[in-house]
């Protein structure tokens, strides 16, 4: 009855590729080892990755720009609320597992952990007033210009995470290192979808988001 659908010129689809059609992530029940093999050739991409790093160098250059022209009243707005660190430097993970420094302008209290490493949370208390604002505009992001013009990370791709959220995030889910294969971006796919995942469920589901992206 299928075959002959394709004769009254409908499209036939299985079941995974409905739900990519539909909700744009992979689903949890593909997730095995036939799909990444059947799926992802990192050697068909390399003309796309040329010109992808071309347009992060120049966008690389133009956050650059816009970081400097900032810095003074971005640093004078962080540093008169609580005297605090302009700069925050964390460790994350990177492409093929490479571990690099990330830049950012501080947006939470100075001792935000000092209970250990913790996930942001919607309404998190940890975030200052000026927190909020620089992160609703992504300004706290701006600082990582200089890991886009080092080639640590893309403009697009996967957030890059903490090394102690990655482990403990692959032990839950057997293929998450998958999302190593490019360069974490400074924002992603998963990151138009939704804004915050805390926690191990939802980061489920931003794997699914960024597999898709890959």
């Amino acid at each position: 009855k299928l075959y002959k659908m394709i004769f009254m010129h409908a499209q036939v689809v299985d079941l995974v590729t409905f739900y990519e059609m539909i909700t744009h992530r992979v689903p949890v029940l593909a997730l095995n080892e036939a799909w990444f093999l059947e799926n992802i050739q990192e050697k068909e991409k390399q003309i796309y990755d040329v010109f992808k790093t071309l347009c992060d160098f120049l966008l690389g250059v133009t956050m650059s720009i816009f970081g400097i022209i900032l810095w003074l009243p971005v640093s004078g707005l962080i540093y008169f609320y609580d005297k605090g660190p302009i700069l925050i430097k964390q460790k994350r993970v990177g492409r093929d597992g490479r571990i690099f420094t990330i830049y950012k302008f501080r947006t939470m209290i100075v001792d935000a952990e000092k209970n250990g490493a913790q996930f942001t949370v919607p309404g998190d208390k940890r975030i200052t007033p000026v927190g909020r604002v620089l992160r609703l505009t992504r300004i706290d992001e701006l600082p990582q210009a200089l890991n886009i013009l080092r080639g640590e990370m893309s403009f697009i791709g996967p957030r890059p995470e903490r090394p102690e959220f990655v482990e403990e995030l692959a032990e839950y889910m057997p293929f998450y290192h998958v999302r190593h294969l490019v360069r974490p971006g400074l924002t992603g796919w998963a990151q138009i979808n939704r804004v915050y995942y805390a926690t191990r469920e939802e980061h489920l589901i931003k794997l699914q988001y960024d597999l898709y992206y890959i």
